[in-house]
């Protein structure tokens, strides 16, 4: 899988990781936070998450147009960086009014557009004159990479929210926060439970309660937002001290040396890859819309919906310390029994596999028999599962490569537009018999389902996403006209951004419909999506080969 790749490629994906980390840190509990700390309804919330989505993925647009045609793309992502942490220290200062962090999303997303789109664009230039199988094995690593810093960021902004609240000596309870809001702001419910939690952690006063609680619980979302920026220093640290690596990528059409390196195209060679360019950013927009509902719509069925209080075993998938020892069994196995494995790669193997397991038992005995699990942790099954099947993914490709098989870049985004579908399927299943969220009325539902549906709608989604997202980068990096390259990977990701309206636009049906029409929704969408992909799979083929 690593095999012939240069080291500019590890660099990248280092710095890019570094980003992504922080990216997702603040992501996981966006919508968490809006709805906790200003008492905003769900609705509203996603409104906002998704507009700020829809910006994150467009900006890069008009950053690989800057880098194209001014600064270049090493100078263009130093800047990206640099206000990208202007906008996460903005987040972690404490304010009770919205426009602050308005204006903090607004130079975020600035700064993600000078970033995004042109680290694609440098990690397509080392593999100039390569095979393009190695090209898309390189964004599959590269993807990886990405995946890794952001399995990582939910369970860093779960532990800033667990450490704030312990301080005051607190637990999170998914609907306290609400409760609070409401109990503070005069609404008329039933505040029993609420009254009950007070008195449980030594409060009398039942607004003084409401004030302290909601006071911690917003200092941990704080101090999630000042990690993405620490994040971003060593992100910035990587990407300056070790430019040798990639030196030679970062150099854009204007050079002169880009003349030698660049094919020459005909303007009408251009213009057939652009269109094939834009018929693809133009089907992707459907799984994007799809994809994205991780952050509102599946974060709030993780709260409304589904059993937060799990056994033992189904913990596991949630903790750190189990995650790790699994992952250590798993990489033990595979010294000790690879075929390549030299005798001390076996004893070392042997060692992981033993101690993986014997932390595993550890474990297991301290935990007690019911534990509570939050819904931002749910977004960390993503990243992990791309992180444990990318090389699964890279090596079906290459099998078929072999055998002269493998489908073309356009024919995987095709294969992952169908494969999403099933994985609503999932949640379509899931939510038969659920009440709707109009009628739970800002309360969670009294019929919970098991939380294996959400982690097996993520496991299915993860493949779609290996088939679509990095194939996608590849695709645009092979076919973009030279002098565009910037302009037509900031395309790709405003495709992704106008997924994530469409995204914004469809939650408000997520509010409105019954849950499984809401899901039947997105599946009818997706199947259509991978239709159009065969329909102009020929034309596509020819814009690569042209």
């Amino acid at each position: 899988m690593f095999k012939g790749h240069p080291k500019g490629l590890y660099v990248l994906g280092l710095s890019n990781m570094g980003e992504r980390f922080g990216y997702y840190t603040m992501l996981a509990i966006f919508t968490l936070y809006l709805r906790d700390h200003f008492g905003w309804s769900e609705g509203t919330s996603a409104s906002v998450y998704r507009i700020f989505l829809m910006g994150v993925y467009f900006f890069p647009f008009f950053g690989g147009l800057f880098a194209d045609k001014m600064l270049g793309y090493g100078k263009t992502i130093i800047i990206g960086i640099l206000v990208m942490m202007v906008g996460y220290a903005l987040l972690g200062i404490p304010t009770s009014t919205p426009y602050l962090v308005y204006a903090a999303l607004f130079v975020i997303c600035i700064g993600v557009g000078f970033f995004k789109g042109n680290m694609a664009v440098l990690v397509g230039n080392l593999y100039d004159n390569t095979s393009g199988s190695l090209k898309d094995a390189a964004f599959n690593i590269y993807y990886m990479g990405i995946n890794v810093g952001a399995f990582f960021a939910p369970y860093a902004a779960d532990g800033m929210q667990k450490f704030f609240l312990g301080k005051s000596g607190f637990i999170y309870k998914s609907d306290i926060p609400q409760l609070a809001n409401d109990f503070i702001g005069g609404v008329h419910k039933d505040f029993t439970g609420l009254t009950t939690f007070a008195h449980n952690a030594g409060f009398t006063d039942v607004t003084a309660f409401c004030n302290s609680y909601l006071q911690s619980l917003t200092y941990g979302y704080n101090g999630a937002f000042a990690v993405a920026v620490i994040s971003l220093l060593i992100s910035l640290v990587i990407f300056l001290a070790f430019k040798k690596h990639y030196k030679d990528a970062d150099y854009s059409s204007r050079d002169k040396a880009a003349k030698e390196r660049d094919i020459q195209l005909t303007p009408a060679q251009v213009k057939d890859r652009i269109i094939a360019l834009l018929a693809v950013f133009g089907i992707v927009v459907f799984f994007w819309m799809t994809f994205h509902q991780n952050g509102s719509t599946l974060t709030f069925f993780a709260k409304n919906y589904t059993n937060l209080a799990v056994g033992k075993f189904t913990y596991f998938y949630f903790n750190l310390i189990s995650l790790f020892a699994i992952f250590a069994i798993i990489l033990g196995i595979m010294s000790l029994f690879g075929k390549n494995s030299k005798a001390g790669m076996k004893i070392t193997g042997g060692v992981f596999a033993i101690a993986g397991v014997v932390a595993l038992v550890l474990f297991y005995n301290s935990l007690p028999e019911v534990n509570t699990i939050t819904p931002q942790l749910f977004q960390a099954f993503n990243p992990i599962f791309i992180v444990f099947i990318t090389p699964i993914v890279v090596a079906f490709f290459a099998w078929l490569n072999r055998k002269g098989k493998e489908p073309t870049a356009p024919g995987k985004i095709g294969i992952g537009m169908f494969i999403t579908s099933i994985a609503i399927s999932i949640m379509l299943i899931a939510s038969i018999g659920l009440p709707s969220v109009t009628s739970l009325g800002n309360q969670s539902s009294s019929l919970l389902v098991s939380p294996y549906w959400l982690i097996s709608t993520y496991f299915t989604l993860t493949i779609a996403e290996l088939f679509l997202s990095p194939m996608g980068l590849s695709f645009v990096s092979k076919v973009a006209p030279p002098n565009m390259k910037g302009l037509m990977q900031g395309g790709w990701l405003a495709a992704t951004g106008g997924g994530n309206l469409l995204a914004g636009l469809i939650g408000n049906l997520y509010q409105r419909w019954e849950l499984w029409q809401f899901f039947l929704f997105l599946i009818a969408t997706t199947l259509f999506s991978s239709i159009l992909v065969l329909i102009v799979l020929k034309k596509l083929k020819k814009a690569i080969t042209s």
